[in-house]
């Protein structure tokens, strides 16, 4: 049966009877900071089984997705090396909140695990458990099932008791295992099992994974107290979860979850990436953690995981770079993983959709995390041969550290290498560097000053009085609000608005422009500044403020624009530190519709391969789509948080902090977009130094980098056009210009120092007595190439002058002189300055050979016309 088949049975089974199909919650747990991710069917329902909230049903069914790779429930370092650990896997689980309990659970489960018409696993295969006191429990499966008692097993708390936390909802669990070992293949038999015998057998057979689970019946009926104290819960629950991938093995009669129809498109794609076949024996361990890791990192990056250093951020770092060393391990020396994530996709696309909307992420964030972490492994598994050469020992914390921060190394990346190799890593030492490294990232900020712009005469005339503004832009862009005061001189005016959604410049960000309205006038606003608390608008009024009732509007598309550059600028902050080093500040910018400009503290020039990493981090932090949340917080709590403090204010003991999902922190007061993916598009458009120890980048987002990108597009459609190819194959036209060119210039060398030029047939010959003086236009224009013809002259000729003239954009004189006569101190450096002054230039040269320009090239001809008498006057013939 297939795993699609099996899903749908599932949730068509408990739909039937009377179940909510409840689609599956992110694996980022909404309100619950106690777990990093999902990690089973519960989750969503927490507060549902705690009394908390209220469903408008009783009873639920739904395939959950699940990770478990960190905190408590961390299966990663077995992933690969066992057949049914999992960092991502899907959990099938009914439900029921108050409405039915032991004995209905027990009914469904066992006749959709047994019926022919579901799965149809012989009861002769199957063992449950119960808690060692449930004897409800006990008895149910016994009655209701007919199974027998022999092959019903108590166990203790760690293995069948449930509880949510150490206060709250729990209780005792009865779990479904399969009998895995070989059977006799009988005819109407349908496999049945040998049984699992005593207490003890059945113990041995499921530590060794003869037995396998695949089904948890949890029955939530005691509500624990502090003190450790259970009392019955009003309205017992159930809660229960089916491993998907675990059934399948079972149903496909495979011997791992890994070769199922799960997986199997997986490994293929990883040998087709691999050019190895798959070994399902310990050499294809690789292989797994590729597929599984595939699974994982797809499903993150599509619920808004983010690759980091700490948190949820920090495991999706670890599962992507263990599954680079395995990739390099398997001899790839490129990006693998990003393939089998597009294999993910298609593969679950049809069941979880937002596998396919997010497609184009989760491959660009999964390659250029690849690509990050490939350009430092070689180096870091290299340092770590280094390290643990000898006999085994401890690899010290400031050293694992390095590994971390200079070779993109988790910890627990190092300590698994090195307990491959017997080594142990000092993991409080780690922690001490980390923590310090932290420590420095948190130094103050350099400040941007304010700008100030100058105030309009008059007096301010109080329309409102009484009533203090309040500034809406942070949600409004329209209001309808009453005018406080204003003044004005002509057409010039500035108002104070109760309600003002218009930003005033501040932190670099500039001012808003927009419409003040009434019925008897319109403002049109170009400028707000900060005057005594207050924010004032600066315009021009047509008509005349009859009334203090007004609408304000913002302009939104401009307003938009800058909103993208100011969070962009964010995301820049952080890529530049995370590029450059902690060292970096911001040391003022400017936030503008158009553009955006940052400066900040860096001590050489960012290079092209720097600006090009920084540009795909800042646009991969745009592409993840991550919500941008401000709130208000104490100030220490906002440090606490590590929120940057950027700009030259005084905070008070309240300060707003803009968070962009941990990419970047900020006490920010500015506004910016909801969503990184609002952004668009970011492209960088210079970077240059400003100051001792400052460097400067500009950029551009949104539409502004589209409008870059199109015009580049039209250049190269034009470069494109004019030498008659496609743009497509642009690049290979002109490498192949280039080659023919230096094919040319080096015939025209090759032909000049021939001496086959050193007689040109359109020269003239002058005779002054026995030297012979030619003159001639060359065939070439580069110097270099005149004076290859001229050595060549000069070896074929004995008490000769040469002097050829050259047009293109500079035209010029050039002079040779044979060495007989340079011996009887004719120089060239001294005729050519006689010719080239002809025309008002000058020239110089060696004895043998020197060029001039021509000062006018409308006396080109008039200085051949002289060159002759000039030469003949100069030689003394």
């Amino acid at each position: 049966m297939l795993s699609s088949t099996i899903r749908q049975s599932f949730i068509d089974y408990f739909r039937d009877r009377g179940h909510t199909p409840v689609p599956s919650s992110p694996l980022i747990p909404e309100g619950d900071s106690t777990l990093l991710f999902t990690n089973a069917g519960m989750v969503q329902f927490k507060r549902v089984f705690q009394g908390l909230e209220q469903r408008d049903y009783r009873t639920a069914v739904t395939s959950q997705k699940c990770v478990r790779a960190g905190g408590k429930h961390n299966d990663l370092e077995q992933v690969g090396h066992t057949t049914r650990h999992h960092t991502f896997f899907e959990m099938l689980g009914n439900f029921s909140f108050g409405d039915y309990f032991k004995k209905k659970a027990i009914e469904y489960a066992w006749e959709w695990v047994t019926s022919d018409q579901y799965l149809g696993i012989h009861p002769d295969r199957l063992s449950v458990t119960v808690h060692h006191t449930d004897d409800d429990a006990r008895k149910l499966w016994h009655s209701v099932t007919g199974l027998a008692e022999s092959r019903i097993y108590g166990l203790g708390d760690e293995d069948n008791f449930w509880q949510m936390g150490d206060t709250g909802p729990c209780g005792p669990c009865s779990e479904i295992y399969v009998d895995l070992r070989p059977r006799p293949r009988v005819q109407g038999a349908r496999g049945r099992g040998q049984g699992a015998g005593t207490q003890a057998e059945f113990e041995a057979l499921a530590e060794s994974g003869q037995l396998m689970e695949i089904w948890n019946l949890v029955f939530m009926q005691f509500d624990q107290a502090a003190d450790g104290t259970r009392t019955p819960l009003p309205a017992p629950s159930v809660d229960t979860g089916a491993g998907l991938e675990r059934i399948a093995a079972v149903l496909q009669e495979s011997d791992s979850n890994f070769h199922t129809d799960l997986f199997v498109p997986l490994l293929d794609r990883v040998a087709e990436l691999v050019g190895k076949p798959y070994d399902r024996g310990p050499k294809g361990a690789g292989y797994r953690v590729l597929a599984d890791h595939a699974r994982a990192v797809s499903f993150l990056l599509a619920d808004g995981v983010y690759p980091a250093n700490d948190g949820r951020g920090y495991v999706l770092r670890r599962i992507l770079r263990r599954a680079v060393r395995h990739a390099w391990l398997l001899g790839r020396k490129e990006p693998t993983l990003t393939g089998v994530a597009d294999a993910v996709v298609r593969q679950m696309g049809d069941v979880y959709p937002e596998l396919v909307a997010k497609r184009a992420h989760i491959l660009s964030v999964t390659q250029a995390e690849e690509e990050r972490f490939l350009e430092t492994i070689e180096g870091g598994l290299k340092r770590l041969d280094e390290i643990t050469r000898g006999a085994p020992g401890t690899i010290g914390g400031a050293e694992a550290f390095k590994l971390y921060d200079t070779h993109g190394f988790p910890l627990d990346l190092t300590q698994l290498i090195a307990g491959e190799r017997g080594w142990t890593v000092d993991t409080t030492g780690f922690e001490q560097a980390l923590a310090q490294q932290q420590t420095r990232s948190r130094t103050s900020a350099h400040h941007a000053p304010r700008t100030t712009h100058a105030v309009s005469g008059g007096r301010w005339i109080k329309v409102t009085p009484r009533k203090r503004q309040k500034f809406v832009g942070y949600s409004e862009l329209s209001v309808e609000t009453e005018v406080l005061s204003y003044r004005g001189t002509g057409s010039a005016i500035e108002l104070i608005l109760q309600e003002n959604p218009f930003y005033a410049e501040s932190g670099g960000q500039i001012s808003d422009t927009g419409i003040v309205h009434s019925a008897s006038c319109v403002v049109r606003v170009n400028n707000v500044r900060r005057e005594d608390g207050k924010q004032v608008l600066v315009g021009t009024i047509d008509g005349a403020l009859e009334t203090g009732h007004v609408t304000a509007i913002v302009d939104e598309s401009r307003r938009r624009d800058i909103e993208r550059n100011h969070s962009a600028t964010h995301l820049v902050h952080a890529a530049l530190r995370s590029a450059l080093g902690t060292h970096v500040r911001q040391a003022g910018s400017v936030v503008a519709p158009d553009r955006l400009r940052f400066d900040f503290s860096h001590h050489q020039p960012v290079s092209d391969d720097a600006l090009a990493e920084i540009e795909a981090t800042v646009n991969q932090g745009i592409w993840a789509n991550v919500d941008v949340v401000t709130r208000e917080m104490a100030y220490d709590d906002a440090l606490k948080l590590g929120a940057m403090a950027l700009f030259g204010e005084k905070y008070g003991d309240r300060v707003r902090v803009v968070d962009m999902a941990g990419l970047s922190v900020e006490l920010c007061g500015g506004t910016h977009v909801r969503t990184t993916g609002q952004i668009g598009l970011f492209h960088f458009s210079g970077e240059s130094g400003v100051a001792a120890g400052v460097r400067r980048i500009e950029a551009v987002t949104g539409p502004g980098a589209y409008e870059v990108v199109r015009a580049l597009d039209r250049q190269v459609e034009t470069v494109s056009e004019t030498l008659r190819t496609t743009p497509e194959h642009l690049t290979r036209k002109v490498e192949q210009l280039l080659e023919e060119r230096r094919k040319l210039e080096r015939q025209i060398e090759d032909l000049l120092r021939s001496g086959d030029g050193g007689r040109e047939t359109g020269d003239v010959q002058h005779r002054f007595g026995d030297v012979i003086l030619y003159v001639g236009d060359s065939p070439v224009s580069d110097r270099e190439q005149v004076g290859l013809l001229m050595d060549a002259f000069r070896n074929e000729q004995q008490r000769a002058i040469k002097v050829l003239f050259s047009g293109g954009e500079r035209p010029g004189v050039h002079v040779a002189v044979t060495d007989d006569l340079v011996s009887k101190g004719i120089r060239a450096g001294d005729l050519v300055k006689r010719l080239a002054a002809v025309s008002g230039g000058s020239g110089g040269g060696r004895p043998h050979f020197a060029s001039g320009g021509i000062g006018d090239a409308a006396m080109i001809d008039e200085t051949r016309r002289q060159a002759p008498s000039i030469i003949q006057g100069a030689i003394g013939a």
